[in-house]
């Protein structure tokens, strides 16, 4: 059995072999389909490859793991390589051969073809977004040195919008950098929409997208970039390992007697997952439920800063729970999950009944109040839970001090983690 490192590169991969305990360097390989299957038909049924990951890499692992026993595609956080005091491709692709034959290797998490196939729709809409984005600071930008001041419509590139920005008098220099944008835009526009449609065609396929969907304020987009990042739930044994996988959880210092410190969270993983989840939190916070007054609790104390990025991670921690244990959110309101239900139907090519008459609207403005009535109820016993709790460790002695920890209490100036409080 031999264990092989390979250093990826653009255009070659480095290999170095370690077998019966001796290091040697094996020379290169073009990173082309069939160079790679030639070096792949070469091992043995029993070698393992290590690589990093790289852009390339994923290609690279898939072509070589139907002809070897395992392939690792590592973090280069995790290998030291970036620290050593000499670098070169070849000693790189030799400390991968040794670390993976000593066994001192963990490999990151491989998706499975929808997994990926979804995060690729995802990254190419967060670019297309990033592009329009721009061409409207480019009109945004005309206007303030042309000094036109506030538009008189609340949507700019809407059809009000686009009129009344086609009847400004302009330098002419502005004006063609105006429809340039527009153009963009237009163009920009389409290509957004036919991406949310693949997305949203997959996602009604999806029962664990529909199910995050019934927590107030996540949409498709937040739901399956979290799913999309993570991957298999069960991978994670309990809600603790989920949140230090986003990057969620805070740093901790702490050597010798003293006590622990907890610092800014460690923003670890995957970045547009941890993004998508605070950013569902604006809206769910504004929500009746215990969302709202697990939020309203921690602003009292450390501002609403902390407090939004502590109802991402319990957050993350409720969509653990729900896909874990297959059930909807105790707390869901009925209405507002059918209607972004109907909305993904449309956003996936489903025509649309405006034009018909319907007489649910009454009805259905009276099941939205209902059910916010309902979620404020949650709410309030959620509150009580706590006041209960906290009267209840009071008279406990040592009751600050968390159990399995160093700490003894939440640092000054700094987000202490809650592990034991609800």
């Amino acid at each position: 059995m031999k264990s092989v490192g390979l250093d990826v590169h653009l255009e070659f991969c480095e290999v170095a072999i370690v077998e019966d305990g001796v290091v040697r360097s094996a020379g290169r390989v073009e990173t082309r389909p069939e160079r790679l299957e030639e070096f792949a038909a070469g091992l043995a049924a029993d070698d393992r490859v290590a690589l990093e990951v790289t852009g390339n890499a994923w290609e690279i692992a898939r072509i070589l793991e139907p002809h070897v026993a395992q392939v690792l595609v590592v973090s280069p956080s995790d290998t030291a390589i970036r620290q050593a005091r000499a670098k070169t491709d070849r000693l790189d692709a030799r400390t991968l051969a040794r670390l993976l034959a000593a066994g001192s290797l963990d490999g990151v998490w491989m998706p499975d073809q929808l997994t990926w196939v979804m995060r690729r729709r995802l990254s190419r809409r967060s670019q297309l977004v990033w592009a329009r984005s721009r061409a409207k600071n480019q009109v945004h930008a005309v206007l303030m040195r042309q000094l036109v001041g506030r538009a008189p419509v609340s949507d700019v590139f809407g059809v009000k919008g686009r009129k009344w920005l086609a009847g400004l008098a302009l330098a002419l220099e502005e004006r063609e950098t105006v429809d340039g944008a527009m153009r963009q835009i237009t163009f920009l526009d389409s290509e957004i929409a036919g991406v949310e449609q693949l997305i949203a065609s997959a996602a009604l396929k999806s029962s664990e997208i529909k199910r995050l969907m019934s927590v107030p304020g996540v949409n498709v987009i937040v739901a399956a970039t979290f799913l999309a990042a993570v991957g298999d739930i069960h991978r994670f044994k309990n809600q603790r390992k989920l949140v230090g996988y986003l990057g969620l959880d805070p740093r901790v210092r702490q050597s010798g007697p003293g006590p622990a410190t907890h610092g800014h969270i460690s923003k670890q993983g995957s970045n547009s997952a941890r993004h998508a989840l605070v950013e569902a939190c604006w809206t769910a916070v504004r929500q009746p439920g215990p969302l709202h007054a697990f939020y309203q609790r921690v602003r009292a104390r450390r501002g609403h800063s902390i407090a939004i990025v502590a109802a991402a991670r319990k957050l993350a921690c409720l969509f653990w729970c729900l896909l874990t244990r297959e059930q909807d959110y105790a707390f869901a309101q009925p209405s507002l999950t059918a209607k972004k239900l109907r909305l993904l139907e449309v956003t996936a090519g489903s025509p649309t009944r405006r034009g018909k008459p319907s007489g649910v609207w009454a009805t259905r403005e009276r099941m939205r109040e209902a059910e916010r009535v309902l979620a404020q109820q949650a709410e309030h016993a959620y509150q009580r839970t706590v006041r209960d709790w906290h009267a209840a460790q009071a008279g406990k002695v040592g009751a600050s001090a968390t159990p399995g920890h160093a700490s003894k209490g939440p640092s000054k100036g700094q987000a202490a983690r809650q592990t034991t409080s609800p």
